[in-house]
């Protein structure tokens, strides 16, 4: 019985050990990536919490991977549709995101954060599918995007409040 145990955690892999390692470093490396902006501006859903959804959806890939594939007759076969690996990691990832949005006195925070990790969990998918060029160019984007255009949207902000300002004095 023991045996038949110690042979289970001895089984190879769908995937090798070292793309595995590779798949999952990406993983936190650009989770971490896109949490760093987050964190710089003392968000609730930062660094960490980046890290782990990118890192989460990444294992959840390679779980689908080694689950789908079975051998048969010394061949790999695919046995489901890994569509539905990214239906639920998207769905459990929107679930947490939407718990970082707060509605207070007419005001909605958090929809960048939970878009963030929205993001962190796809970057995930790519890296444990091994699309780690493309998790690559996401990340990058969504840092250029969320450092950028926060500038931007401040500058946007600042003139609307002039505008209102103008606008009471005027009355």
């Amino acid at each position: 019985m023991l045996e038949a145990l110690l042979t289970d955690f001895r089984s190879p892999f769908a995937t090798p050990p070292e793309t595995v390692v590779v798949r999952m470093l990406a993983a936190v490396i650009l989770g971490a990536l896109i949490g760093l902006e987050r964190e710089f501006h003392a968000r609730a859903a930062g660094l960490r919490t980046h890290i782990l959804v990118s890192l989460a959806a990444c294992l959840f890939t390679l779980i689908a991977f080694e689950l789908m594939t079975v051998e048969v007759h010394d061949r790999s076969e695919l046995q489901t549709d890994p569509l539905r690996l990214i239906e639920a990691v998207t769905a459990g990832v929107a679930f947490l995101a939407a718990g970082s949005i707060i509605t207070s006195g007419g005001r909605v925070q958090g929809l960048t954060t939970g878009a963030g990790m929205w993001l962190a969990g796809s970057v995930g998918l790519a890296c444990g599918s091994g699309r780690i060029l493309l998790a690559l160019m996401a990340a990058v984007l969504a840092v250029v995007v969320l450092w950028l255009l926060r500038g931007l949207s401040g500058a946007i902000k600042n003139h609307e409040k002039g505008h209102e300002k103008a606008a009471s004095r005027d009355e």
